[in-house]
């Protein structure tokens, strides 16, 4: 490992290589405050799991549920509704529908369709982001142009989560999540079957039956394929090119999530008064949780830094835990072994998509 250092806290994520910089904080500061940002840090596995254990560390500020810049608008809606961004009871009961939704589909139905839908990408860009959104689309049962249509308003949607997005950015999602809404809606109105059926049924046994917070968290999933995805595929393929190809190819991209995670960090919020691995973490407070260096924490897992897939146990903490553990993890990893093992040509990487938490590569060259 090189022995830079990015210039801030933010910048690591996108920083050629931010694994110097996360191991000196594992052994050096495993909490503690920022000096920059003066946001509190989680970099060690053991302070990771308890922040992300601790139901006093929320995923949303108490005083802003919702960001305020889509109040009342449909992208405020939607995400006022997700799973991944409420806590509580509804929360919780929410998310065991999904995951039973999810459990519906096949890993080896994931891994066909993301097959044939790599072999149809225009690029690089519409391989990494198009191909994991129009997979998820056509599991949820939606056909004819809703897929790509799908995947091209779900690109603007995100624009309204980063904690940096602009009015404009804002103004873009809500147009986007009116549409999403308005497609999606169809497609339940006319009482759709796959993943979404299964959704259907499930809400409506566990108590959610309202439309709203159902579509909601169907925008939640493509959402959160839409980014998590593009850089699990673009990591993944860069990591062939640098090790060759396996024989177990799920294997291979399982280290991938573990060893250069597509998502490095996350955030949580404190309600109240609490204490992380022996601080006072006041109410109000900022907690930066660095998912890639807990990964690599030696108390999680012996000789972190080496690439080796197949470990025996490993501690993964790119999709969270507990009551906010991402259920698209299986997804996800299915979709990108479809996808390389449908493209094997070895792009070249032109740095990183700018991002506060998500580490996605720029591919570039000539595309199969």
């Amino acid at each position: 490992m090189t022995r830079s250092r990015p210039a801030t806290l933010g910048a690591a994520a996108t920083h050629p290589d931010p694994y110097p910089f996360y191991a000196d904080l594992v052994a050096e500061r495993p909490f503690g405050r920022d000096a920059d940002s003066g946001l509190w840090v989680a970099a060690g596995a053991a302070a990771v799991s308890e922040v992300l254990a601790d139901p006093v560390l929320r995923v949303r500020p108490s005083a802003e549920p919702v960001p305020r810049g889509i109040v009342g608008t449909p992208a405020g809606d939607v995400f006022g509704e997700l799973v991944r961004m409420t806590d509580g009871a509804a929360q919780a009961q929410r998310r065991r529908s999904l995951i039973a939704a999810l459990d519906t589909v096949t890993e080896e139905q994931v891994v066909a369709l993301a097959g044939e839908q790599a072999a149809r990408a225009t690029g690089w860009w519409d391989l990494q982001f198009g191909v994991p959104v129009r997979v998820v689309a056509a599991l949820l049962g939606a056909g004819g142009d809703v897929p790509v249509e799908a995947a091209r308003l779900i690109g603007d949607f995100v624009r309204c989560i980063p904690a940096s997005a602009t009015a404009e950015d804002q103004a873009a999602a809500a147009v986007a999540a009116g549409r999403l809404l308005d497609l999606l809606g169809l497609h339940l109105r006319a009482g759709g079957g796959g993943l979404l059926g299964a959704l259907v049924r499930l809400s409506a046994r566990d108590g959610w039956p309202q439309p709203a917070p159902l579509l909601a968290n169907v925008i939640g999933l493509l959402s959160q394929t839409y980014d998590a995805t593009a850089g699990l595929v673009g990591n993944t393929l860069l990591a062939l090119a640098r090790h060759g190809r396996p024989d177990d190819l799920a294997a291979f991209v399982a280290e991938v999530v573990r060893h250069d995670a597509p998502i490095q960090n996350t955030r949580r919020f404190a309600a109240g008064d609490t204490t992380v691995a022996g601080h006072h973490v006041p109410a109000g407070s900022t907690i930066v949780l660095l998912l890639a260096a807990a990964n690599r924490d030696p108390l999680a897992n012996p000789d972190p830094h080496a690439f080796r897939p197949g470990r025996a146990d490993p501690q993964v903490f790119t999709f969270g835990r507990g009551a906010h553990r991402c259920p698209g993890r299986a997804l996800a990893t299915a979709i990108t072994v479809g996808v390389a093992s449908t493209v094997t040509a070895a792009p070249v990487h032109e740095g990183h998509h700018p991002s506060f938490n998500a580490r996605i590569p720029v591919l570039k060259g000539q595309f199969p």
